[in-house]
């Protein structure tokens, strides 16, 4: 271990999530009967809190903090080398940018990227307008609140997903609609369920990827890439990898085997959703890690779905999380990939030759 340096990794736990009733919505802390039932689904549980922990306390002196409102004094107090940050914040359209701007206001370096790209990735359709300025290709898209409904034409068939959302919340079977009246409907259970827009988007018929990257500009490191094999998905359903799949009809104990890796794509494919994952990377300000996700659409052609810069890390290779997946075939363990983002972002301030 080296003991010289304190690394104090910050995240937001289901317990306290559960605790506080918290929930993330743009008029906050309200609680009703109509919350869906994902709504945790984000946060992180003490398996994964406790993976993380034994991995960086394989080198250096570790420290949990809860990301909740005591974080700044608690980071004050502790004055770590490096926050190790996993934090997905409790509250608001930025909860995700909370303790980046927290490490900055106390001058502390931290993994990951900056409050500015989480709280741009966070909202899908910010992140969209920005590759579209870029020309970086996704699907069409509207930003859709329920009182512009009338008299708009959406592209059919549509995927309808929460505007500020991750871990697939609100993108369920049912998201993938044909009909103006479906389209209608799922928009207000969104509204009602998460508080916020939506995300109206062309649904693309080809294969999906999600794409791991390790680094930063000028020296990413792409993993294999994941394929999500629609075929294992139960009989009827839509070729969705959303809430159902990951959090329903998938069991740890005997996993869907739903993730593919290294997908098997032409070296052609392989190169050019390299190159996209890599543009996306550097437009939006991306460092240290994120995890990419893709689909294709009628041509075979490669379309950015939404960038991860706080990527989910379940360590139990059953709950099939896709970057650690991504990274056992590229031949990190767990605590290999833990601890190489932490060289990654030592390296990056400075601290780490």
């Amino acid at each position: 271990m080296n003991s010289a340096l304190h690394v104090a990794l910050v995240f937001t736990s289901k317990k306290k999530a559960q605790e506080v009733s918290v929930v993330r919505r743009l008029d906050e802390l309200i609680k009703d009967d109509e919350e869906p039932p994902d709504l945790l689904a984000e946060y992180d549980t003490e398996e994964t809190i406790c993976a993380v922990e034994a991995a960086l306390a394989r080198q250096y002196c570790v420290t949990r903090v809860e990301g909740d409102t005591q974080a700044y004094e608690r980071l004050r107090k502790l004055h770590p080398d490096l926050v190790f940050n996993i934090s997905e914040g409790f509250a608001g359209p930025n909860r995700e940018s909370h303790i980046p701007v927290l490490c900055e206001i106390l001058g502390l370096p931290y993994t990951g990227s900056d409050a500015l790209t989480l709280g741009i990735c966070l909202d899908k359709v910010r992140t969209k307008e920005i590759l579209a300025f870029h020309h970086i290709p996704s699907a069409p898209f509207f930003q859709v609140d329920p009182n512009m409904l009338d008299g708009q034409c959406f592209p059919m068939p549509a995927i309808v997903k929460p505007l500020r959302e991750g871990s697939s919340m609100g993108i369920r079977n049912d998201s993938l609609v044909t009909t103006r009246e479906q389209l209608v409907q799922r928009v207000l259970e969104i509204h009602r369920g998460y508080h916020q827009p939506a995300l109206v988007e062309a649904f693309l018929p080809g294969r999906e990827f999600t794409v791991g990257a390790l680094g930063n500009t000028s020296a990413w490191e792409i993993l294999p890439p994941v394929e999500i094999d629609h075929s294992v998905l139960p009989p009827g359903s839509n070729r969705i990898y959303g809430y159902e799949a990951k959090w329903v009809w998938d069991d740890p104990a005997n996993p869907m085997p739903i993730l593919v890796c290294p997908a098997d794509i032409s070296s052609a494919l392989e190169h050019s959703i390299r190159e996209l994952v890599i543009r996306a990377l550097d437009v939006l300000g991306v460092r240290d890690w994120c995890r990419v996700d893709l689909r294709l659409d009628a041509g075979g052609h490669p379309n950015i779905m939404e960038l991860n810069p706080l990527p989910g890390i379940l360590p139990d290779p059953g709950e099939n999380s896709a970057l650690p997946a991504a990274a056992r075939a590229a031949g990190y363990c767990y605590e290999d990939l833990i601890l190489k983002v932490a060289a990654i972002a030592l390296r990056r301030h400075g601290l780490l030759k």
